[in-house]
């Protein structure tokens, strides 16, 4: 596997080392930075249990003519990469921002990656983040901490500040402060739902750079990921006692019965009303995915806020990384944020 570490670094081999007394596969990753003789190490556990490949090859056993999605940039895209958008948390974290051809400043997408709180990286958004800049947007994928190396609410903050950061560096990138989006996929579906509805909540507070900078956000985009941890749905899959840990309960560090008021914060269903963004869902066709949704759009009717919902019908769960449901999935996501991002008057 490789990584870039730091300006005037070279691209080097990332050495993995098993960490013990870890299960699953958690390992320690060491990378080494030579510049003028010094040796720089950073070091974070990291779970590679959910990847593209190994998710595609489980897919196709069932949908053997997918093919993984792949996006390529139109003329005038950039894309800058590894930008560090939080330095206080003990190491660097990153973004990649893709910038369209544009005069003038572009409404902004953030993408948050699944992989059920505790794998993933932000590379998997890429196609979507291309098709996004190919399309008029600024588009971000995020880097945030995880549960091998922090449990909950360490990532939301990391989502916190990366949301300020894109306000705090609007200019520099184009970007229309006043129209930022977030799209999540799955377990970061959850985490961009909870964003969305978390900072108009009364007893929300900002933590990590740029406090003074809002991280609200303008629409939501829940790509296949629950917004209720307290469903019956919900806590037959992700308190079920036979996993050991539950991803969920990796995530809070514990069980609802232990954490149950962590289970209940992280709900976005909790928080829905007439301040919440609109949102598109658009979900694969394994129910256990859905939970909580129903009541979600129920209560942003009653509150008069815009929302659409779209299933796929016989996709697995990670439909959003292969042809050809990427396709439908990049279209309702441009078309759905196009509608709710359009400045008054135009």
């Amino acid at each position: 596997m490789n990584v870039t570490i730091g300006q005037g670094c070279k691209r080097i081999e990332v050495l993995q080392v098993a960490m013990m007394g870890v299960k699953g596969a958690a390992w320690l990753i060491v990378s080494v930075c030579l510049m003028g003789g010094a040796v720089a190490a950073a070091q974070h556990p990291v779970d590679d249990s959910f990847t593209v490949a190994k998710a595609f090859a489980k897919a196709r056993q069932d949908h053997p003519d997918i093919q993984i999605a792949s996006v390529v940039p139109e003329a005038g895209v950039s894309v800058v990469r590894d930008l560090v958008y939080r330095d206080d948390v003990g190491r660097a974290l990153h973004v990649d921002v893709y910038t369209p051809k544009a005069n003038k400043p572009a409404p902004a997408v953030l993408l948050v990656h699944g992989g059920g709180w505790m794998s993933g990286t932000r590379s998997h958004q890429e196609p979507m983040a291309t098709h996004l800049a190919n399309s008029g947007f600024v588009a971000v994928t995020v880097e945030y901490r995880l549960s091998p190396e922090a449990k909950y609410p360490a990532g939301m903050s990391d989502l916190h500040a990366a949301v300020r950061w894109l306000r705090a560096n609007a200019g520099e990138y184009g970007i229309d402060e006043e129209r930022i989006a977030i799209l999540g996929c799955s377990s970061g579906a959850q985490m961009a739902a909870l964003l969305g509805v978390m900072t108009h909540a009364p007893d929300y507070v900002a933590d990590g750079p740029n406090p003074s900078v809002s991280s609200r956000v303008q629409a939501i985009v829940n790509i296949d990921g629950i917004v209720s941890f307290t469903t019956p749905m919900a806590l037959k899959h992700e308190n079920d006692p036979a996993k050991q840990p539950s991803a969920a309960e990796a995530w809070f560090g514990g069980r609802y019965e232990q954490a149950t008021g962590l289970w209940e914060q992280a709900s976005p269903l909790a928080y829905v009303g007439n301040q919440t963004p609109p949102t598109l869902f658009i979900n694969s066709s394994q129910p256990r995915f859905h939970a909580g949704r129903d009541d979600y759009i129920a209560r942003l009717e009653g509150a008069g806020v815009y929302s659409e919902v779209h299933t796929l019908p016989n996709t697995p769960h990670p439909f959003w990384l292969f042809d050809p449901w990427f396709e439908s999935t990049a279209f309702w996501v441009t078309t759905f944020l196009e509608r709710v991002l359009t400045p008054p008057g135009t």
